[in-house]
């Protein structure tokens, strides 16, 4: 099963409660509990494995399911395939190649949220027939959809009035920042509430914990971003609330389905404040990279030999591009046919001995105590850990990279050795050359804009839905392909009718503030005279070079971030 790293826990308790045979194998293992999944998945003894999609770049993963023959490759969230999809995840797209690469006997491709369009593309790179396509239908009954059109100032006391209105029970409190979730939950806790904030800037085991108080207590609210709820599997949430607006349609949707699985009426409340747009189209307008750095990128790929290997790690942080935006890119170019990707690989072992040297070489004879023997003097030892590369060293015992990570890798299912890797690559051959690079950067460029315009239209999809003079349910099953014609009798429109959006509020950026910028901008001249860059500072959007330069901790970082990034932009254009 490859589905993303919250997903798994969740549903893997649910197996093992029910006495299926369930593991999963992520970051969060210790070397030991990694074995122990291994040795079961070898062994027989495992049913289910989940992983999540990147781990299939993972060359030790690969060479372990070679020799397992695989019943059934599940895919959830699978709409993260497609590009026009509104999560799209290029390691998604690997996931068909790697299923059939693979043997796998059956595939099932699950998925809540899937237009028409998605739905067409998730059959047609997992090469499923159209008639096996099985839609469940997207319409509850259960669920009285509400949108509330409130000034920000008025949030909260509508908030705390419409808990107040509903029975208790469960509930999920969305928002967009992290310190969004910090400060609601605050004050619903100082009202009286049980509430907690649950985002991803918060340790492991703090998310963890709070996650299992949720499932556990019987009156209980997170305040949430997005990092909640993938996988709670939680049949009596009664309320789900949109503090601030989603980001689509699809995110609404997926985000209001938590509420009411046990078929009881749940309310779905959405708090319509247009000022939320600003946040919202800045996130959007932040992942396009600026055009020199697409020119920059394509030249620096296409002047490599033709067959190279790079660190995506290295590439994002020289061109301040993203790294998920990195790997569209990068998609991109495999599915235009100008690169083929290859396996990734690990430039850097380390490993632990657990038994001295002497004696994990007296186990062996011969060739293979030779060979082990020479790997461990080219071993370089640090304080603990002796560092490996594994293709310097192939070079000089004249064999193969791939016989030096197979012994590292037996020697640590073994326990003879605790093996880390890290300093990942990606290999690609170039299948053809652009006629000119400044071209290929520009289609790039072009292809980014239609996305960047597509996420912009996906929000004002939302406002569309809020201003709709028609069944808001029936809108909703209609954007997932499902037809009804009778009114729902329970959304706001059926209650109440259409309602009116206020005008968004008027953006200026004073002069005395241009001025107060000046001197920062002169002590960051290489950085902040970049006009895209610069907005982004302003509008409070990270980036390679912005973190890596530590300006996300200047004071000034994100000093606009409720002012529109275009506005920003248009009057960082003008200065510089």
């Amino acid at each position: 099963c490859a589905l993303p790293i919250a997903l798994m826990k969740d549903q893997i308790d649910a197996l093992t409660a029910r006495g299926i045979s369930a593991c999963r194998l992520d970051s969060s293992l210790t070397a030991d509990e990694y074995r122990e999944v291994v040795q079961q998945l070898k062994s027989g003894e495992l049913r289910l494995l989940y992983v999540a999609p990147e781990r299939f770049n993972n060359e030790r993963f690969r060479a372990m399911l070679k020799p397992i023959q695989i019943a059934l490759f599940a895919v959830d969230e699978a709409h993260c395939i497609s590009e026009w999809g509104h999560n799209f995840r290029p390691d998604y797209l690997k996931l068909a190649g790697f299923a059939r690469q693979f043997g796998a006997e059956r595939i099932l491709a699950l998925t809540a949220t899937a237009t028409p369009a998605v739905l067409e593309d998730i059959c047609r790179l997992f090469e499923i027939k159209p008639d096996c396509a099985v839609s469940t239908g997207f319409y509850r009954p259960n669920l009285n959809i509400e949108t509330t059109v409130v000034e920000a100032s008025e949030r909260d006391r509508v908030l705390l009035e419409a808990i107040g209105h509903t029975p208790p029970g469960p509930a999920i409190v969305y928002v967009t920042l992290q310190k969004t979730a910090e400060a609601v939950a605050q004050r619903l806790a100082d009202a009286g509430l049980p509430a907690r904030a649950y985002h991803a800037g918060l340790k492991d085991d703090i998310r963890g914990e709070i996650q299992e108080w949720f499932m556990t207590a019987s009156h209980a609210i997170v305040v949430a971003t997005i990092a909640f709820g993938m996988g709670v599997d939680k049949a009596n949430i009664r309320a789900v609330y949109h503090y601030n607006l989603p980001k689509s349609l699809e995110n609404y949707s997926q985000e209001i389905g938590r509420a009411g699985r046990d078929g009881a009426p749940s309310v779905c409340q959405m708090l319509v404040c247009p000022d939320d747009l600003n946040v919202l189209e800045n996130f959007v307008y932040g992942d396009t990279p600026d055009k020199a750095a697409l020119y920059g990128l394509i030249d620096e790929l296409f002047a490599q030999e033709p067959s190279f290997d790079v660190s995506l790690y290295t590439l994002s942080a020289r061109h301040d591009i993203r790294p998920l935006v990195l790997r569209t890119l990068l998609t991109y170019l495999e599915l235009a046919g100008y690169l083929e990707g290859g396996t990734p690989f690990y430039a850097d072992y380390k490993f632990k001995p657990l038994q001295s040297s002497a004696e994990i070489l007296s186990r062996f004879k011969g060739e293979h105590r030779n060979f082990l023997a020479t790997l461990f003097r080219h071993a370089v030892k640090g304080r603990i850990w002796f560092s490996i590369d594994p293709t310097e060293t192939a070079v000089a015992m004249q064999t193969t990279r791939d016989r030096i990570v197979q012994a590292l890798e037996w020697l640590g299912e073994q326990q003879l050795l605790e093996v880390k890797v890290a300093g990942i690559r990606h290999r690609f051959q170039r299948m053809r050359q652009p006629d000119t690079t400044e071209a290929l950067a520009s289609e790039l460029y072009q292809r980014l804009i239609k996305r960047e315009d597509a996420e912009i239209h996906r929000l004002q999809q939302i406002l569309d839905l809020v201003t709709l003079d028609d069944c808001q349910s029936n809108a909703l099953a209609q954007h997932f392909g499902e037809q009804r014609e009778a009114p729902c009798g329970h959304c706001s429109w059926c209650r109440r009718g259409r309602s009116e959006l206020p005008p968004r509020r008027a953006q200026t950026i004073s002069d005395t503030f241009w001025q107060e910028l000046s001197a920062v901008r002169q002590e960051q001249t290489k950085i902040l005279m970049q006009p895209r860059l610069l907005s982004r500072f302003l509008c409070g959007i990270t980036s390679p070079r912005l973190s890596r330069s530590k300006l996300t901790r200047h004071p000034l970082f994100g000093s606009l971030e409720n002012v529109s990034f275009r506005t920003v932009l248009s009057r960082a254009q003008k200065s510089i």
